[in-house]
């Protein structure tokens, strides 16, 4: 399941070695509310493995969208079963003046822009 929300970055954890083979990385971004802006969200995401150095170009205050995944997990332990959800961050995009910064289209092509045809007709058909 792939999700976006966009917010300012509030808390940039650094990577824990959690074991020899796996590595992660927690951040919190604020949300604002738009019904409410006294009960604003503060959503704390998770990076793995090779995107923990997502974050590394970020600044506390940025104004950021994150592309993320909703991961579950069940985990059994002297027969209590827990339940774990996790928002796995896999992109980063800086957003400047409330709007993601879009990358220009080209211009539409202009009649001007396509050759003219050849005078001699080669076609084979």
């Amino acid at each position: 399941m792939n999700f976006e929300i966009s917010g300012s970055l509030i808390v940039k954890e650094d990577t824990v070695d959690i074991t020899s083979s796996f590595k992660k990385r927690e951040f919190v971004i604020e949300v604002i509310n738009e019904r409410n802006q006294d009960w604003n969200d503060f959503i704390k995401f998770q990076l793995t493995q090779d995107k923990c150095g997502l974050l590394d170009s970020y600044n506390l205050g940025d104004n950021i969208k994150v592309g993320f995944n909703l991961r579950g997990r069940k985990w059994e332990k002297d027969g209590k079963v827990n339940y774990f959800t996790n928002l796995e961050a896999w992109r980063i995009d800086i957003v400047s003046d409330g709007q993601l910064a879009e990358p220009q289209a080209p211009p539409p092509f202009a009649e001007t822009d396509i050759p003219p045809a050849e005078p001699k007709d080669d076609l084979p058909f």
